[in-house]
């Protein structure tokens, strides 16, 4: 693969925008969270009856589906971010069944090293005790490892969320093995650090101004629609009721609200319909997000292959 230079990622990182095209991802991703929310709601009414075996199930059957179903958009999204022919939605999920237990083992092993450099720094600063080393040593050796230890756990946290958590799954949906995937990222904390962290940053604000750009349209165009609901239907229900499906409140809220009985069907109608706004809403921006981390580790790839 060409190289390709940190203006020319971030170029790729500003066209993740046409992830919204995706079909089959956003297909995936509206799946994934409507399954996971249904069995979350599940969970959460077998808990309240007492059921707690039921429950403890359904809430292992949603991470199941939230975990599975999500590494299956991850894999669409990775196809067309490498430029290659996207594969069947019944092919991505069975790859992601037998694949994704890749991104634990590698984020286990991570996380071990942070576990190990943490223990070292504790190590150190118990040597720092008066009582261990005494009352010169101690103080000598605490003034080293106070910048040392500012620095290192500085370093360490940045590169856990800019380079580890964003970028294993990518890597992972890329067909990368997790003993390449460990030693991949670790090599990009060592070497590329400042710049896939500003690529990163790049892609938390795209999908940022997505969500915003939704929120706008979502709420101009649900407040239109409800008034004209309240005045050309005749719904007898306050217009913030019939927007609180835009909200992600379920039918619960019609009775919480104090809504008619006549008029609850217009109205329970009216929250399913802002069920599915929510949730393309929700989508829409965590789609972009995906597509921004796949185009960060395919540049920085490239990069370091070149």
């Amino acid at each position: 693969m060409a190289h390709r230079s940190p203006l020319q990622a971030l170029d790729i990182v500003l066209s993740s925008v046409d992830a919204v095209r995706n079909l089959r991802a956003l297909y995936v991703l509206l799946l994934t969270f409507s399954v996971a929310g249904l069995l979350t709601a599940m969970a959460e009414g077998s808990l309240a009856k007492g059921a707690m075996q039921l429950g403890a199930v359904e809430a292992a059957a949603a991470l199941f589906a939230a975990f599975y179903g999500g590494n299956a958009a991850g894999i669409l999204i990775m196809d067309d971010a490498q430029g290659g022919p996207v594969r069947d939605i019944s092919e991505a999920l069975g790859t992601s069944l037998f694949t994704a237990h890749r991104l634990i083992l590698a984020l286990l092993l991570m996380l071990s090293v942070y576990t190990v450099l943490g223990a070292a720094l504790y190590g150190l600063l118990w040597l720092c005790r008066v009582s261990v080393t005494g009352a010169v040593i101690g103080p000598i050796l605490f003034g080293a490892v106070v910048p040392l230890g500012v620095v290192g756990v500085g370093v360490a946290m940045l590169s856990l969320v800019a380079v580890v958590v964003p970028l294993a799954a990518p890597a992972v949906w890329a067909g990368t093995g997790v003993i390449a995937v460990v030693r991949q990222l670790f090599q990009w904390v060592r070497q590329r650090l400042l710049t896939v962290a500003l690529l990163m940053a790049a892609v938390s604000l795209l999908a940022g101004a997505v969500g915003a750009l939704v929120t706008f349209a979502v709420m101009a165009g649900g407040r239109v629609v409800a008034l004209l609901g309240v005045t050309v239907v005749g719904v007898d229900v306050p217009p913030q009721q019939l927007m609180a499906g835009l909200f992600g409140y379920g039918l619960r809220s019609l009775g919480a609200a104090g809504a008619p009985t006549g008029s609850t069907g217009h109205a329970a109608a009216a929250l399913v319909g802002g069920g599915v706004v929510f949730a393309l809403a929700l989508v829409l921006p965590g789609l972009v997000y995906l597509r921004g981390t796949c185009s960060v580790y395919l540049a920085m790839r490239s990069s370091s292959s070149a």
